[in-house]
């Protein structure tokens, strides 16, 4: 989680975050991260990882709430070559982008 918040503050597009949600427990934690970048578009991370899962959803929206993609894991389109890793942008597509970091890297790129 540190490396995250690392990424975050070094990020040259983050203009500010706002950590939501945090939980910890023994073998497992859970982070729910509000980011604005210098656009004013909004983005919003959450993960759940354990020894066993991680469960993650990034969706990045315009400023004014329309979405411009989001990316989750949920195993719900088993038929995607890259199952259960796919976006949402809006229609449903494969993600080859999977992870904080690369996430923020291809917006970066945008």
């Amino acid at each position: 989680m540190l490396k995250k918040l690392n990424f975050i503050e070094k990020s040259k597009i983050v203009k500010s975050y706002e950590i939501l949600d945090f939980k910890q427990g023994k073998d497992f934690y859970y982070i729910k991260i509000k980011l604005v970048f210098t656009d004013d578009s909004e983005f919003y991370v959450r993960e759940f990882t354990s020894e066993k899962d991680y469960l993650y959803s990034y969706h990045w929206q315009n400023k004014d709430g329309k979405l411009r993609i989001r990316w989750d894991n949920a195993p719900h389109h088993k038929d995607m070559k890259t199952f259960p890793h796919h976006k949402h942008s809006p229609k449903l597509e494969e993600s080859t982008e999977i992870g904080f970091e690369e996430i923020m890297k291809f917006i970066e790129k945008k």
